[in-house]
């Protein structure tokens, strides 16, 4: 006998870490309250499934539909979308596989699609591998295509400002002063943390740029500069910002971020490391 309520908690349970783990390897902004309502959606279509009359919701154009709905209110208004529904239906297939893999390993049925009778630690390791087989799937196309965009969170004052940063090791900008590492920024997606009176357009002399933010108030002994050497010109100026906080991928990093006037790339990202 399957129970609604236990059925739905399951169901809602796996949707939810799919949906994180598809953030994480997307590198998308982890907003887990979403991802909580999108598992919520899962969990009722699961149990309706299993309602008198309506096994139509098992087909497979119903369960497509019902996962892109999810992705919808999971990852709606990311600009890569697209990547990450991809991402969450290679995760849910991995997961769906080593689900039905690690089952016959332990000798336990698998008796349906929307529940799966198996103990909480086939479950765990069922995430682990498909968690770990997909990330290494993708993370092996970023390299082959020479590029790997990772989330980048900036916060000041409260604000936070998620960024798509690309990890580049060419990038090797210090701050002589403090020795922190500096990763460089679109001013345009740095530009809601900072107080009212900050310029919508930035100057392009980084010695102006420096002074006008200072001048407002939070930002005082925040903005410095830092100089920088590139291909085409030898010696530069940019000012960069001391956040309260910056963090790779959800963990604490050190760093000053420089500010750019102007974009960085094709729209993929607004952030190098």
């Amino acid at each position: 006998m399957i129970y609604a309520d236990s059925l739905f908690a399951l169901n809602m349970a796996i949707d939810y870490f799919l949906l994180l783990c598809s953030a994480k390897i997307s590198g998308a902004e982890l907003r887990r309250w979403r991802f909580a309502a999108a598992a919520a959606l899962g969990g009722a279509y699961a149990v309706a499934c299993v309602l008198p009359g309506m096994g139509f919701l098992s087909s497979g154009a119903v369960k497509l539909a019902a996962a892109a709905l999810m992705a919808v209110a999971a990852y709606g208004g990311e600009e890569r979308y697209l990547r990450c529904l991809i991402t969450f239906l290679a995760v849910s297939a991995a997961f769906g596989g080593a689900v039905f893999a690690l089952s016959l390993v332990s000798g336990t049925a698998f008796s349906g699609v929307m529940y799966v009778p198996v103990s909480p630690r086939v479950l765990v390791m069922a995430f682990a591998v498909c968690y770990a087989s997909v990330s290494f799937a993708f993370r092996r196309a970023h390299l082959r295509a020479g590029r790997e965009v990772v989330p980048l969170t900036v916060t000041l004052s409260g604000k936070s400002a998620p960024l798509r940063a690309l990890r580049d090791t060419g990038n090797g900008l210090v701050d002589p002063v403090s020795g922190r590492a500096v990763a460089v920024a679109e001013y345009s997606a740095l530009y809601p943390l900072f107080p009212p009176g900050a310029p919508r357009r930035p100057p392009e002399d980084a010695v102006a740029l420096c002074e006008e933010l200072s001048a407002l108030p939070g930002l005082a002994g925040r903005i410095s500069l830092v100089p920088y050497s590139s291909l085409g010109r030898s010696r530069g100026l940019v000012a960069a910002l001391r956040p309260d906080s910056a963090a790779v991928c959800g963990r604490d990093a050190p760093l000053l971020i420089a500010l750019s006037p102007g974009r960085l790339g094709d729209g993929g990202y607004n952030a190098i490391l």
